[in-house]
C-alpha cells in the first residue's frame, strides 16, 4: 500500500491542480441580491412524468431505466456540471496518474439510506457488477475494453478485476489498459451509481425493489393503481444527505400522468407533448441533447463510392425541411453541420459546407454522366422498425426531395444490421445515434472507423485518415489535444461525406408556472439535479 507520505504529496499537487483547473475555467461569484420571491421555500412534494412511456418496478440504475429517478437515489463517484465539467460527488478529489492510473479519495462518514457507511469496497463491487454479462449493462463493453483486468473478470478467468484496487477504506483505484482522458465523463453517467455491497448480495433482485442509495433523495413507496398494480415511485427527501440538502420534501413520478392531470395542475413537470400545454401558461424548457440524426450512405457501391455524387446528394436535401416533417411535440429538431455535437466543451458549430441547392445538386450528377449518358440508379432507404408516423414523414420528404433531383427511392426497413450488409443495391440508412456518452469517441468509433461492425456504412467507408487519427487519439494523455484531433477527424468526415448531418433531437419540457430552480442538463432530463427545485406556489405578479 502506497505510504502517507506519497498521498499528502498528492493532495498538495491536486490543490495546484484544482487552482489552474478555476484559472482556466474561470469562476465568477454571483453577488446579486435575491428578491423574496426568488428565495426557495423549503417543503411539498413535486409530481412529474418523464420521457418513458411504461414503469416496471426495478430501479437498477445499471440497467438505464428511469434514470431520473436513480440519480435521486443513487450517487456516483463524479458528476458533471451543467457545463460538461467533471465535479466531486462520492469521491472528494481524484488524481489521475498518467492517464492510465486513477485514484479516487472517497468522503468519509457518506452513508448509505439504511445507516452503513460507505467504502471502497462498495465501488469496487459496483463496478465489477456492470462488468458481469447477466447485469446486462448498456456500458458493460467500455469497461471490458478498457480496465485492465476486466474481460479474463468477464470471461470467468478471473475472480475480480484486476485494475479495481481498494488499498485503503477511502482509497479507490482504477487501472485502464490505455491512458483514457475521458475516463470522468464514462464514471459520471447514471448506470455507473455505487451500491451497498452487502444488501444487493443478500437480497438479489430484489434488493431494486426498494433501493438503498447515498442519493439526496431515498425510496419510500411505490406508486400504485386502484388495482394496487405498481405505475409509478414516491422519494422522499434525505435529510442525512452528505451534501446540501433538497428543498423538495419529495418527489413523486410516473409515466402515466397525463396532459388532464398537468392542466387540472396535479403534476408539476412533464414532457411537452400537445401545444394544449402551452394554452395552460406552463412554461417551457428545452435542452438536453437526445440524439443526432445521420443519413449514412453505402460508400462501396457505385455510384455512392464516389465523393462528388455522395456531396451531390448533399446539396440536393433540403435537411431543414426533413427536420420540419418529424412530429413530436416533446422534442426539439434542429438542423446540424456537426458529426460531433457543438454542444460538448472544446467543439463548436460548423459552418455549412452543402447548403442546400438542388441546381448544383443536379450540375454534379450531370457533370458525372447521369440522366444524359445513364439513369441514375434506384437508392433504397433503410429505415429502423418499428413502423411510426415519424419514419414514415421522414421517408416521404425525403423520397419527393430526391425525386425532383431525378433519383428514385425505394424504402425498407430493417431490424438488426446482418439485413443490409449483403445488399447489393445503394443504399441510405438513416441513423438515430442516441447521446449517452459526452465522448467524441462514442460517435466517431463505432460509426465511422473501417473495422467498426456498426459502420453503417456497412463496414465500407474505409478511411485511413480517420482510422489513424483514432488510433492516436486513443493513446492521447492531453484532453486538448485529443479534442484537436477528434476536431480534426470532423473535418475529415465533411470532406469524405459518408453520412450526412440532418438534424439533432432535443428534449423539451413543460412546467407549472410555480416551479423554481429547474435546469436542463446538457445531457437531458435525467440529469436535471432535483435538489435545485423548489415549489412557489404563490405566483409572482406580473
Amino acid at each position: 500500500m502506497k505510504n502517507k507520505s506519497m498521498f499528502s504529496q498528492r493532495r498538495i499537487f491536486l490543490a495546484f491542480s484544482i487552482f489552474a483547473i478555476i484559472l482556466v475555467f474561470g469562476s465568477r461569484p454571483d453577488f446579486a441580491v435575491k428578491s423574496p420571491q426568488d428565495i426557495p421555500k423549503p417543503g411539498g412534494t413535486l409530481h412529474l412524468r418523464d420521457f418513458s412511456d411504461s414503469f416496471k418496478p426495478n430501479l437498477d440504475p445499471a440497467a438505464g431505466a428511469y434514470a431520473f429517478i436513480t440519480e435521486q437515489i443513487f450517487d456516483g463517484l463524479v458528476r458533471l456540471d451543467n457545463n460538461l465539467i467533471p465535479s466531486p460527488a462520492l469521491a472528494e478529489y481524484w488524481i489521475p496518474e498518467d492517464g492510465r492510473n486513477y485514484i479516487f479519495f472517497l468522503r468519509k462518514g457518506v452513508k448509505f439510506h439504511d445507516g452503513r457507511e460507505l467504502t471502497s469496497q462498495d465501488v469496487k463491487f459496483s463496478f465489477e457488477r456492470l462488468i458481469r454479462r447477466e447485469t446486462n449493462s448498456p456500458i458493460r463493453d467500455h469497461f471490458v475494453s478498457k480496465v485492465v483486468g476486466a474481460q479474463e473478470f468477464a470471461d470467468g478467468k478471473a475472480k475480480d478485476v484486476a485494475g479495481l484496487k481498494t488499498p485503503d477504506k477511502y482509497i479507490f483505484e482504477i487501472q485502464w489498459r490505455i491512458p483514457y482522458v475521458s475516463a470522468l465523463y464514462l464514471l459520471s453517467l447514471s448506470y455507473c451509481k455505487i451500491l451497498p455491497r452487502e444488501a444487493v448480495l443478500s437480497e438479489g433482485r430484489n434488493f431494486f425493489w426498494k433501493p438503498v442509495g447515498t442519493g439526496a433523495f431515498k425510496f419510500d413507496s411505490f406508486v400504485r393503481s386502484p388495482k394496487l398494480d405498481p405505475v409509478g415511485v414516491r422519494l422522499e427527501r434525505n435529510d442525512d444527505y452528505f451534501g446540501k440538502k433538497a428543498y423538495l420534501g419529495a418527489l413523486e413520478f410516473s409515466p402515466y400522468y397525463t396532459v388532464d392531470h398537468f392542466v387540472g395542475k396535479e403534476i408539476e413537470v412533464m414532457p411537452f407533448l400537445t401545444e394544449r400545454l402551452a394554452r395552460s401558461g406552463c412554461q417551457v424548457l428545452s435542452g438536453g441533447l437526445q440524439s443526432l440524426t445521420f443519413l449514412m450512405m453505402s460508400c462501396h457501391l457505385p455510384p455512392l463510392d464516389r465523393p462528388s455524387v455522395r456531396k451531390a446528394l448533399a446539396y440536393g436535401i433540403d435537411r431543414e425541411k426533413l427536420a420540419q416533417a418529424v412530429p413530436g411535440g416533446e422534442f426539439i429538431r434542429r438542423t446540424t453541420n456537426n458529426f460531433i455535437p457543438a454542444q460538448w466543451p472544446g467543439f463548436f458549430p460548423l459552418d455549412s459546407a452543402y447548403d442546400f441547392n438542388p441546381e448544383k445538386a443536379r450540375q454534379i450528377l450531370e457533370e458525372q454522366g447521369f440522366f444524359s449518358e445513364k439513369k441514375f440508379p434506384e437508392l433504397v432507404l433503410f429505415l429502423s422498425l418499428p413502423r411510426n408516423d415519424a419514419q414514415q414523414k421522414f421517408s416521404n420528404t425525403l423520397e419527393a426531395q430526391l425525386a425532383k433531383l431525378g433519383i428514385s427511392l425505394a424504402v425498407r426497413y430493417f431490424q438488426t444490421l446482418a439485413e443490409v450488409k449483403d445488399v447489393r443495391q445503394p443504399f441510405l440508412i438513416k441513423v438515430d445515434r442516441p447521446i449517452d456518452l459526452p465522448d467524441p469517441e462514442d460517435i466517431i468509433r463505432p460509426l465511422f472507423q473501417s473495422r467498426s461492425e456498426t459502420n453503417l456504412s456497412g463496414q465500407r467507408y474505409a478511411g485511413p485518415r480517420l482510422d489513424k487519427l483514432l488510433e492516436e487519439a486513443e493513446k492521447e494523455r492531453s484532453w486538448e489535444r485529443r479534442t484537436e484531433l477528434f476536431r480534426e477527424m470532423e473535418q475529415v468526415l465533411v470532406e469524405d461525406l459518408p453520412a450526412l448531418p440532418v438534424y439533432s433531437s432535443e428534449q423539451r419540457i413543460a412546467l407549472q408556472p410555480y416551479v423554481r430552480g429547474v435546469k436542463v442538463s446538457p445531457l437531458g432530463f435525467s440529469y436535471i439535479d432535483a435538489k435545485e427545485i423548489w415549489l412557489d406556489k404563490k405566483e409572482p405578479q406580473q
